[in-house]
Parts: structure tokens; C-alpha cells; sequence
């Protein structure tokens, strides 16, 4: 435990200190959204990653269908990283740069906004990002709420309160610039973490080939290969068509994805993208085909706590419990891999649904909030309606004017006004 605890302290520290470090990129509202357009290959690819393959994936993915197709659940792996990594680099990685540069647009609501001359497309592409990413954010808490449960004994509702409080300080911090740097850290724990724990897994099992024979006794229990003994370790499972349809949903769904396509927003150059293309792909090969080459050796770790009162499987228990059998520093490494997804999604999510007529709000926590200058970025004017707050003391009250005045608007969704605590 006492490993564990000072894993999450150094990888608590190691983010705000990222947080500080890229604050000199946030001075405008260009630069805190994307960075100033100016984030390298490494970043970007690795940024791109760590939101593909989130709790989401490791926790509820990688166990349900793990569970359903066996070891063949890897070419799930294998076609996100050749549909929704590789593909989606060469179809819409330099043409959504070119696009977005010379739109001047900053996320994915404003680029609808800006390229078909509509105020009220891009509102309603803001409400669609807002809403329906609130479920996919809850799957993402439910699965880190699960690994502390497993590893800290935490309750949910601390663990989320938790969460939004650090990730709004975060965000407020650093921008999107803090996010890349932070999603390459995580990059590195998630290459070297999925390694070690499948490793441990398959060691704790008698190793790969005792492994794999366990799992070719196991009978199928799926309509299509009912009672056949081997179907969970066939080359294409006990249900072919079903993982066919699985593989296309989980890569061709990811391009429509803000959090995902707003990464090329950010990259410096079409050079970068090439480059990009390459780490990207080959990151996804090893995280994603590890992901669900582990979650197919989830029916060696059936128990009775994985199921319910009427006996139906818990899918979001397998994992966990998989991990629970795991010497301590491997669950710490995993758990900080699970936090940083989880922080870095927060993170995606203020900033896409983000448009530059959305209040943003820059605070500096280490100094007296001082009188500034605002000024819209590139060519824009300055603007005209402004807050400003010269201490840090009436931060509390300033927001309450402020929601004040919002809620006084005659029409706050068509006038929007960047309010900087600078």
C-alpha cells in the first residue's frame, strides 16, 4: 500500500508540475486550446493514443469482449490500430489541419460554425459534444472508480470529487500544451505497464502455453459454437460476424470523436503528421492488441464476486479482478495509468467543447489576479466586455457576479465573452 500511495503522490506532483511549466503557452486563447498549433509529432501521436485507449477500453472493453471471443478479441486491438489510428491519420490527419489552419477554427463545433457560415450549427454541434460525452465520461469514472476500489478501497463519490476538483485545477492551469506533454508521460507508463502486467498475468497462470491449453478446455458458451471445447482460443473465436462487427464499430467510431480529431488541430506542420502517423500506429498496436490480448484470458479468472445476484457476468469486474492478483507495484503502475487517462479525458473534454464565444477562464493560483488587457487571438479585435479581478481573495465573489451578469444576458448563447483571471 505504502507504494502505491507514493506512486500517486510523485505522479500528482510530476502534473502540476507539467501544469506550470506549459502555463507560458496559455496566453492566449490559441495557445491554451491548441497550443499555438505548434505541438510536435511525439506529443500529438501519443496524446491521440492515450484518448483512444482510456478506462474505457482497459476496463470495460478489453473484459467484455475478452470474455465473449476469447484470445480472437486481439483483432479488435489490431483494427483500431489499423482503422482507427493508421487510417484516420492519412484520411484526416493533414487535410484537418489544412482545413482548420486556414478556418482559423479551434475545435470541432467552431470548425462547423466557421466553414458553413452558421452561428446556429455551431451551438447545436457544442450541445451534441456536451451531452453525449457526459455518458462516455461516466463509463471512464466507473472503471477508475472499480481499479480504487480494488487497489485503495476508496468509495466512488469520493473518487469523483477528487477527480473534478484536480482536474479543473489542471486544466485551468496548463491548456492543451499541458495535456500533450502529460499524455506523453502516460504514454510511456501505458507502453511499459501493459508489458508487465501481461507478463504477470501469464506467469501466474503457469505461463503462455499453460495458459493457452486452459483456456482451449473452456467450452463455448456462445449459440453459435455451443459446447465446442477450443472456440475461445480459435484464430477468429466463437463468433466471427459479431467480432467483425465489434472491430468496425470501436475504429471507425473514433473519427468522429473531438477529443480525437482536435488533435490535429494542434500539430505543427504536414511533416509532423507523417511522422505522426507512424508512432501512432505502432502505439496502438502495442496498448490496444495488449489490451485485448489480456482481456482474452478473462475466463481464467472467473469467481463468484464477478457475477451478480440473478448470475449474469459483471464485465467490468473482470479486469479489476485480474489485476487484483498483481504484485502491489504493478497495481500502483496501472492505477496511475488508469488516473492520467482518466484526468488527461477531463481534460479533452473541457477543451473540445470549448468555442471562442465560451467563457475561458485563465487563473493563477500563485499570484494576486491583476488588471490586464484582453485581446482576441490572430487578427481578432479586442474585446470589449471584460472582467477582470485584481485579487485573489474576490475570486468566489467575482464568479458570483459574474454568473449574475450571465444569467441578466438577453441572449448569452449568440454573445460570447472571454473572462481572464490573469
Amino acid at each position: 500500500m505504502a507504494m502505491k500511495l507514493l506512486m500517486l503522490v510523485i505522479f500528482f506532483a510530476i502534473m502540476v508540475s507539467v501544469g506550470i511549466y506549459a502555463r507560458k503557452h496559455a496566453t492566449s486563447v490559441d495557445g491554451y486550446v491548441l497550443g499555438g498549433r505548434s505541438v510536435g509529432p511525439w506529443l500529438t501521436a501519443f496524446a491521440y493514443g492515450t484518448s483512444y485507449f482510456s478506462a474505457v477500453v482497459f476496463v470495460g472493453y478489453a473484459g467484455q469482449f475478452g470474455w465473449k471471443y476469447g484470445l480472437a478479441s486481439t483483432w479488435i486491438g489490431i483494427g483500431n490500430a489499423i482503422i482507427g489510428s493508421l487510417l484516420a491519420w492519412v484520411v484526416l490527419g493533414r487535410r484537418t489541419k489544412v482545413m482548420t489552419q486556414h478556418l482559423n477554427s479551434k475545435t470541432m463545433p467552431d470548425f462547423f460554425g466557421e466553414r458553413y457560415g452558421s452561428k446556429a450549427l455551431k451551438i447545436t454541434a457544442s450541445a451534441i459534444v456536451f451531452i453525449f460525452l457526459v455518458p462516455y465520461t461516466a463509463s471512464v469514472y466507473n472503471g477508475l472508480s472499480r481499479l480504487f476500489g480494488m487497489a485503495f478501497n476508496i468509495p466512488y463519490k469520493y473518487c469523483v470529487i477528487g477527480m473534478a476538483v484536480f482536474t479543473g485545477i489542471y486544466v485551468i492551469l496548463g491548456g492543451y500544451m499541458a495535456t500533450a506533454i502529460n499524455d506523453f508521460i502516460q504514454g510511456i507508463i501505458m507502453l511499459g505497464g501493459i508489458v508487465a502486467v501481461i507478463l504477470a498475468v501469464l506467469n501466474s497462470q503457469g505461463g503462455f502455453i499453460q495458459a493457452i491449453k486452459t483456456m482451449a478446455e473452456i467450452p463455448s458458451d456462445v449459440p453459435v459454437t455451443m459446447g465446442q471445447p477450443g472456440a475461445f482460443t480459435s484464430f477468429f473465436g466463437p463468433d466471427p460476424l459479431n467480432l467483425l462487427g465489434v472491430v468496425i464499430l470501436t475504429s471507425l467510431g473514433t473519427w468522429g470523436l473531438p477529443q480525437m480529431v482536435g488533435k490535429f488541430y494542434a500539430i505543427k506542420d504536414e511533416k509532423s503528421i507523417n511522422t505522426g502517423t507512424v508512432i501512432s500506429t505502432l502505439f496502438a498496436i502495442v496498448i490496444s492488441g495488449g489490451c485485448y490480448f489480456l482481456g482474452g484470458f478473462g475466463r481464467l479468472f472467473d469467481a463468484p464476486e464477478l457475477h451478480d445476484e440473478a448470475g449474469n457476468m459483471i464485465f467490468d469486474g473482470i479486469i479489476p479482478h485480474m489485476l487484483s492478483t498483481l504484485p502491489d507495484i504493478l497495481i500502483g503502475i496501472e492505477q496511475l495509468r488508469r488516473i492520467i487517462a482518466a484526468l488527461i479525458l477531463q481534460c479533452d473534454n473541457f477543451l473540445c467543447t470549448h468555442t471562442k464565444d465560451k467563457c475561458v477562464f485563465f487563473a493563477n493560483f500563485f499570484n494576486d489576479l491583476n488588471v490586464c488587457s484582453i485581446h482576441g487571438s490572430q487578427s481578432y479585435s479586442t474585446v470589449q466586455h471584460e472582467l477582470h479581478v485584481t485579487g485573489s481573495r474576490s475570486f468566489f465573489g467575482s464568479c458570483r457576479d459574474l454568473l449574475r451578469y450571465i444569467c441578466c444576458c438577453k441572449d448569452p448563447l449568440c454573445v460570447g465573452y472571454t473572462i481572464i483571471f490573469d
